[in-house]
């Protein structure tokens, strides 16, 4: 690889990662090429998009990237990397726990999520565990309608056996 194609490769990805809020840092290694194209193609359907990078050239794509930290990182870029953009945070995770029930990989070796760093493969069940920021919105949303369902209800109820008791004493 010459030095200007190192450089693009740099560039795209210091891009990649300063427009993306979340990225994981995986290990693929010794999947067969089936397995390893079946894993691509999950996170394919999910718009998770997989790329195997060199090392050195990851960690000056991270050294460039303006307004984000990603010195945390830096001591896990060794051996065989893949890097996973994803739109929602969480979703990786749940790919890489359903995919390892029947294959040994991806391990996680870091995720960033919302300018957080989860550092290890230990770390899958709490990334699973995040909400996404649609989930989050349903949340505060349903928190919101709680108590006017409440009032409505009280209210309903209340009017029906007010009308029972007129009713009742009508007829006496």
């Amino acid at each position: 690889m010459t030095k200007e194609e190192k450089n693009q490769v740099i560039e795209k990805l210091s891009e990649k990662l300063a427009q993306n809020e979340h990225f994981y840092l995986t290990d693929i290694s010794e999947l067969t090429v089936e397995d390893s194209n079946r894993l691509r193609g999950v996170f394919h359907e999910k718009g998770i998009q997989i790329e195997v990078v060199k090392n050195t050239l990851l960690k000056k794509a991270m050294e460039k990237v303006e307004g984000k930290d990603f010195s945390e990182l830096y001591d896990l870029l060794t051996g065989p990397t893949s890097i996973l953009f994803t739109e929602v945070g969480n979703e990786p995770a749940k790919l890489i726990k359903t995919f390892r029930k029947t294959y040994p990989k991806p391990v996680l070796k870091a995720a960033y999520v919302e300018e957080c760093v989860y550092i290890g493969d230990n770390q899958v069940d709490k990334l699973i565990a995040l909400k996404s920021k649609n989930e989050l919105i349903a949340d505060i949303i349903a928190l919101l309608q709680s108590p006017a369902k409440n009032v409505i209800g009280g209210l309903q109820s209340g009017g029906n056996k007010l009308a029972g008791i007129l009713k009742t004493l009508s007829e006496k």
